[in-house]
């Protein structure tokens, strides 16, 4: 959540970052319910130091024989008194809480100001997208070829937005996994952690999915919830801890399945994998200091451009909008691979700086030796696995419907080709 000292101390900054976000103005809103509350607070505060002090002169005066009549009757009444305003102060607390947890975090003034994805910048392309000599197929038309990708037998058990993959395809896919955690672990100095795919409440509260993105959530009758991403579960790993500073940054990876309603996406990307209810991810979190994030976000994107850069696939990096941008997050990169059968660029990777927000509802400290400061934390796609799978189906396809390997790919394969 954002830092509520910030906002007093730089009057007008929340409200045009939320009207940069597409958010209506709520500073002077949030200020009186934070001042109605404190104001309660030190009502209920005077009030219960009243009554202890009476409590006390009761007692003195029962020592000295004298008559508490009066006073019991006084202390009934403040009694009565705090059992309101102890209402008036918890009311006042949860309308404060409602706000504060529903504002965004405040963009980097790095990020370009726009409504949308149509105010994106791009920062750099890599790769050239291939050119064909015949007419490229989409993954799915490319799966149904192969008769190793299956929506219709998975709707019969499962519902739309799921799939079956078969064979070399099922094959590819775990490939990629293990490639991927590979190069996070082995080169990029990522730590692999297995990790829970339920967590509770409070702990998708403190990556902010809670309480706003209920509605994109699987949730369990006994009120658990299927992770959307692993970024849920690492980051949550140093929860109500203080970090000793010389141990960051922190860098985790984990590959996951992960869990999406897709709430609101009825009619988009219906054919394919492109948006699924269940998809693997390999993810990339960083837990350091806010001096540190700045680099640390830079480093985690060129991680994730790594991968696509050893298998061959044509890339661009955007920076996201304040308008694009995820609740957590003050600055956003997009990763964009190239996807023939589509003949454009398609999300595969987000990278996110999200600064102290989810370390203040997390409560990740770290400490220097002397004083105690929240942590900046970070979380990135590195990358989204069946989104890789496509991506390599479509620009690695041949004219006969097979799919090559990329040569990085192999030993991990252990084949050369994917044959109708």
């Amino acid at each position: 959540m954002i830092d509520l000292d910030f906002v007093k101390n730089n009057p007008g900054v929340l409200d045009a970052a939320l009207v940069n976000r597409n958010k209506r103005p709520i500073e002077n809103e949030l200020l009186n319910l934070d001042a109605n509350y404190r104001a309660l607070l030190t009502q209920q505060q005077k009030l219960q130091e009243q009554r202890n002090k009476m409590s006390e002169s009761i007692a003195k005066i029962k020592a000295s024989g004298g008559d508490v009549t009066q006073i019991i009757v006084e202390v009934s009444a403040i009694k009565q008194q705090l059992d309101n305003i102890t209402n008036d102060v918890e009311n006042a607390k949860n309308l404060f809480n409602a706000m504060m947890f529903g504002i965004p975090n405040i963009p980097d003034v790095e990020c370009p100001i726009g409504m949308d994805e149509r105010a994106n910048v791009e920062i750099r392309r890599w790769g050239t997208p291939r050119e064909f000599d015949f007419a490229p197929l989409q993954h799915h038309e490319l799966g149904a070829k192969l008769g190793l990708m299956d929506f219709a037998r998975s709707a019969k058990m499962a519902g739309s937005r799921f799939v079956l993959l078969f064979s070399k395809l099922a094959k590819l896919e775990r490939a990629l996994a293990q490639f991927m955690l590979d190069i996070h672990t082995k080169e990029n100095g990522y730590t692999e952690v297995y990790v829970p795919l339920l967590l509770n409440a409070t702990s998708m509260f403190g990556v902010g999915q809670l309480p706003k993105f209920e509605e994109d959530l699987f949730k369990t009758t006994d009120g658990m919830y299927l992770i959307p991403t692993a970024e849920a579960s690492l980051t949550n790993i140093h929860k109500d801890e203080v970090l000793d500073e010389a141990v960051l940054p922190l860098r985790y990876t984990a590959y996951t399945p992960c869990f999406r309603s897709e709430a609101g996406s009825a009619g988009r990307d219906t054919a394919g994998m492109i948006r699924q209810h269940q998809f693997g991810k390999v993810e990339l979190v960083g837990i350091t200091t806010p001096s540190q994030a700045k680099e640390e976000h830079e480093r985690m994107t060129s991680c994730a451009e790594g991968v696509l850069q050893k298998l061959g696939l044509p890339y661009r990096t955007v920076c996201l909008s304040t308008g694009d941008m995820g609740f957590a997050s003050e600055k956003t990169y997009d990763i964009e691979v190239w996807l023939s059968g589509q003949n454009m660029y398609r999300e595969i990777s987000s990278c996110s700086r999200c600064g102290s927000f989810q370390a203040r509802r997390i409560n990740i400290k770290y400490s220097d030796g002397q004083k105690r400061y929240y942590a900046a934390t970070l979380n990135g796609s590195g990358v989204a696995v069946g989104r890789c799978l496509i991506a390599v189906m479509e620009n690695y396809q041949q004219s006969n419907g097979s799919i090559a390997i990329p040569d990085v790919l192999v030993p991990y394969f252990g084949e050369r080709s994917i044959m109708v």
